[in-house]
């Protein structure tokens, strides 16, 4: 057995919900294994009554817009023509005592941004370096994440409206023991502030964004380790 998260949208307090969920965990590298634990994972969850239109959002999903909606896959323009995905852009704004921003790792594949070794080089995590040289702390710690997330999502308005169908998100490699981020989650904050009829005033600019959902991540960040432990 194991436990992964479940996030559902909870738009009248413009938040997420997170649920664990206890489920038959199928081990093995193979994707096959991999779908076999997503589909325990939703079972599980529909039986509970948490959701009743369960996605992956990962490149492990059973469902195209899940793989769509990875962070490993999910694009953002860099001019010119040329884009880049969340995943660099995240790990590309990373300042620590020591050196960063790394804005090379926008150019690399995102697997080789997530595991570039000057990410765990070069001292503890200090804030991360956004567009016009804005500064985002650590705290909320799920802030800068989300930021870059759903700003990527809306430039997709097919994805929006197809993710629109679901009620709940899963990410099987999500382990909220060793990791804060979580694109799963994203997508279920998106919900959120849509149904609200937010989405909009939300993405306004880095300061609205923060005011409008400063009391989710105060809440996320009183269930889980500080940020810069785990890096």
């Amino acid at each position: 057995m194991a436990n992964r998260p479940l996030f559902t949208p909870h738009s009248a307090s413009i938040s997420t919900k997170t649920h664990s969920v206890e489920f038959n965990w199928h081990p093995g590298l193979a994707a096959s294994q991999k779908h076999k634990s997503v589909a325990e994972l939703h079972q599980s969850a529909k039986q509970q009554g948490l959701c009743r239109r369960p996605l992956e959002v990962s490149s492990k999903s059973l469902e195209p817009l899940g793989i769509a909606l990875s962070a490993f896959n999910l694009q953002v323009p860099l001019g010119n023509g040329k884009h880049t995905y969340v995943e660099n852009v995240f790990q590309a704004a990373k300042v620590f005592e020591h050196a960063g921003p790394f804005i090379d790792l926008l150019y690399v594949s995102p697997l080789e941004a997530k595991r570039d070794p000057r990410l765990k080089e070069n001292g503890m995590l200090q804030y991360f370096h956004g567009n016009a040289g804005h500064r985002w702390p650590l705290q909320p710690t799920t802030l800068f994440y989300d930021w870059v997330y759903l700003n990527a999502l809306v430039r997709n308005p097919q994805l929006c409206e197809q993710v629109m169908d679901y009620d709940g998100f899963t990410d099987i490699e999500f382990n909220p023991n060793k990791s804060l981020n979580c694109q799963a989650q994203s997508v279920a904050l998106f919900i959120s502030l849509t149904q609200a009829g937010l989405l909009r005033q939300a993405l306004a600019s880095p300061l609205a964004f923060t005011e409008l959902t400063t009391k989710v991540w105060r809440e996320i960040s009183s269930a889980i380790p500080e940020q810069q432990s785990l890096l």
